[in-house]
């Protein structure tokens, strides 16, 4: 085997992921770390930092412990690229497969994009390499963010009926994108894993779309929004729990 395919296959076997939520804010989204790692040793102190970062009650731990090959000092390179920067990352992801370390998503001022990433690169040495992926979350996303503060517009089970919570929230809303006049907004919906895939994809959508209506009708110009349904793609929680189910049935608005 050629150099070239064994980094390959070490990129397939070591791997491990931080997805990153709302940033900024007391009400962020768990933190989600998930991957496969050699040993528990690996696992315990990539969780230790993780929580030296974030709250530990919004960690949340999907860190499978297989006998997989991993590049030497693989642990300590993870380690190394969980520091605090990463809270001004939002909407995104820190992920390491072999070699390869990539940040994605979004901050809010634009005039760190350039530092944060040389920041990363210094913590990387060969032969791992380091790759950035990060746009401006706009102040008018802040905006939204903030009246939505990770709540739940909740419907009647299984419909795309509102109930009076979630017209509540949505009321509040309003308030929030009339203060963005000008900006468009995709409404997007989600839901838990359970049941079929492609009807909860179709659940997803039609939620959005009621969301969308509501909106409308308390004069909120049409042509603003757009919708979209990812059913269960992009789980923001454990779906193995009630709890982290609750959060994944979930609305998300994202300026244009």
């Amino acid at each position: 085997m050629n150099i070239k395919n064994k980094i390959a296959s070490a990129v397939q076997l070591g791997c491990f992921c931080i997805g990153l939520g709302i940033s900024g804010i007391s009400f962020a989204k768990d933190i989600i770390v998930e991957g496969v790692v050699p040993n528990e040793q690996s696992k315990q102190a990539i969780l230790a930092k993780t929580r030296t970062i974030y709250p530990e009650d919004q960690v949340i731990d999907k860190i499978q412990v297989r006998p997989v090959s991993a590049p030497n000092g693989w642990s300590e390179s993870v380690t190394n690229v969980i520091t605090p920067d990463l809270k001004k990352v939002s909407q995104g992801k820190l992920s390491v497969r072999g070699t390869q370390v990539d940040l994605s998503g979004k901050i809010l001022n634009p005039n760190e994009i350039q530092s944060m990433t040389a920041t990363f690169q210094s913590l990387i040495q060969a032969p791992y390499r380091f790759s950035a992926q990060l746009g401006v979350n706009h102040a008018e996303q802040a905006v939204i963010d903030n009246a939505l503060k990770n709540r739940i517009i909740e419907f009647e089970s299984g419909s795309a009926v509102l109930l009076p919570a979630g017209i509540q929230i949505l009321d509040e809303m309003v308030i929030a994108l009339n203060k963005v006049q000008g900006k468009n907004v995709k409404i997007i919906g989600h839901t838990d894993s359970q049941g079929n895939p492609v009807k909860n994809k179709e659940l997803s959508q039609q939620r959005a779309e009621a969301v969308k209506q509501y909106l409308i009708s308390k004069s909120i110009v049409a042509t603003r929004l757009t919708t979209e349904g990812l059913g269960a793609d992009k789980p923001v929680a454990d779906n193995a729990t009630a709890e982290g189910r609750k959060k994944n049935r979930r609305i998300e608005f994202e300026v244009l």
